[in-house]
């Protein structure tokens, strides 16, 4: 049975405006077709937007690399619907809509996550900015599109900095130090299930910490706090999604504290979880199993 691995025009091999970073789509194909295969299954990357698919011809969708979403947010989420109507779809319609927007940060909040401290702004002028640095009592923040991912028309602000044009909602929290000291911890669970963990850095001088940016990421083994930290965001949850990645960083009293919930389309890093390929495959295979023809 053919599946398919949802990416978009700007991640797929031989597109002339590709991405920098789509050699991550590229890692996470190579992670799941021999594990598909092993399967008797076979999993093949299509674009979201791609007129002419068939999504009725696959036994599953899996939500992957759709790198250009947030600029087309209310196409992207018709498509959804359309491609969830004709195959089940992971993780579903439902769940990506309440995670696309970042406010899911405060239904997360509520249910006894410990987030960053954040203001959310649906429009940021000199102004806001400046009582944005008042009411968090800070003279850094880090400027983030309230819907948006890989750090696109992200701001890190100094007190007294000019503002620059923002055009969507922002959200804004404190940077935290950490960030560049120690760096940014990524967990991924499959079906609910640890996978693997790992820390992605920034290169010295800058604190994002995506490859386009040259971060570089390195394979940790948790402590027991620390995973169990993160494993509570995913039971907070209603039931546990196919994959998700729980972002997160090292607060000022040691604990880690939520940066990101990643259920929409996070790069995975095969690279650093050998096992990946196999969970995805085997959890796929288990929901095909069981759902009705």
């Amino acid at each position: 049975m053919k599946n398919a691995y949802i990416a978009s025009q700007v991640t797929l091999p031989g597109t002339p405006n590709r991405r920098d970073d789509a050699f991550e789509h590229d890692y996470m194909m190579d992670a799941l077709r021999p594990a598909f295969a092993a399967r008797g299954l076979t999993i093949e990357d299509v674009s979201w937007d791609d007129p002419d698919a068939d999504w009725g011809s696959y036994g599953a969708a899996i939500i992957g690399t759709t790198w250009d979403y947030w600029d087309r947010q209310d196409e992207f989420l018709a498509a959804l619907a359309r491609i969830e109507a004709a195959t089940p779809l992971y993780n579903p319609v439902d769940l990506v809509r309440w995670n696309i927007h970042k406010t899911y940060l405060r239904d997360l909040e509520a249910r006894g996550a410990r987030i960053i401290p954040t203001l959310w702004l649906d429009k940021v002028d000199a102004k806001s900015a400046a009582a944005a640095f008042d009411t968090h009592g800070s003279d850094d923040l880090v400027f983030k599109r309230q819907v948006g991912a890989g750090a696109d028309g992200q701001h890190r602000l100094k007190r007294g900095d000019v503002v620059p044009d923002m055009l969507h909602p922002m959200m804004v929290q404190p940077f935290l130090p950490s960030i560049q000291s120690e760096g940014e911890y990524s967990f991924i669970f499959i079906g609910g299930d640890f996978c693997h963990a790992l820390v992605k850095r920034a290169v010295q001088g800058d604190y994002r910490i995506q490859s386009k940016y040259g971060g570089k990421e390195t394979p940790v083994d948790p402590s027991t706090d620390d995973l169990s930290d993160a494993s509570a965001i995913i039971t907070m949850l209603d039931e546990a999604p196919l994959y998700a990645r729980v972002d997160m960083v090292r607060g000022d009293d040691g604990r880690l504290v939520l940066m990101e919930l990643e259920a929409i389309e996070p790069y995975l890093y095969p690279v650093e979880g050998p096992r990946l390929g196999d969970m995805i495959a085997e959890a796929v295979r288990k929901r095909l199993e069981t759902t009705p023809a």
